[in-house]
């Protein structure tokens, strides 16, 4: 017999609960902006007391970080992007080439959930404060994912004669930026297919020798 328990039934309320606040906020927070919303507006639009939020996540503040972690992560896990299984096996993988498909592949995957919230993330750091110190990082942590990555990539059959890590870091964070994924996917109608097609053509032909 196994020895994993299920979660109680209270348990799974809770985290019902807790996905439906954290669906209307992110709802709300895109349309109207982090600023414009309020809580009873997400207790409202989540079908639960504005207490509720209070006792799950603290204030609004924190329910924004809990937003934006869920988000770029596409579950609950406390798991760093770099300790994901996606991107392990990208960076495990044996040729550069081989390695740049399974990165694009998992980083738009990643954009599909997080561009949408970024600039709003973005203005409400601008104009908030404490909002900006809940990412104190002096390096954005997206760079840092790309630096990672560019290092192993250069290291592989099939990278680049010549490329330092420095010039493929910068292109994995500026081409698969969230800013460069919603230019076309929101504002020119491309499919996130389509988009992951021509991130993966064009990263190659600057990453990758033929």
């Amino acid at each position: 017999m196994s020895d994993v328990k299920r979660p109680s039934k209270r348990a799974q309320k809770a985290q019902e609960t807790r996905r439906r606040i954290l669906e209307a906020a992110s709802q709300l927070f895109v349309r109207d902006g982090y600023g414009a919303t309020n809580l009873q507006e997400i207790a409202d639009r989540a079908g639960v007391a504005v207490q509720t939020i209070y006792f799950v996540f603290g204030n609004k503040r924190t329910l924004l970080k809990e937003l934006v972690d869920v988000t770029i992560a596409g579950d609950d896990e406390p798991v760093a992007t770099m300790d994901r299984r996606w991107y392990i096996d990208a960076l495990s993988t044996a040729t550069a080439q081989d390695m740049l498909r399974a990165y694009v592949t998992g980083t738009t995957s990643v954009l599909e959930r997080a561009a949408p919230i970024g600039k709003m993330l973005e203005a409400a750091s601008a104009s908030d404060p404490e909002v900006a110190a809940l990412w104190p990082q002096e390096i954005d942590p997206r760079y840092v994912v790309s630096q990672r990555a560019a290092e192993a990539l250069i290291g592989k059959p099939g990278a680049q004669a010549g490329l330092s890590a420095e010039d493929a870091a910068d292109l994995l964070y500026g081409l698969l930026s969230p800013e460069l994924y919603l230019l076309f996917v929101r504002e020119r109608g491309w499919s996130s297919e389509r988009w992951e097609q021509w991130a993966a053509k064009t990263l190659h032909a600057q990453l990758c020798s033929d």
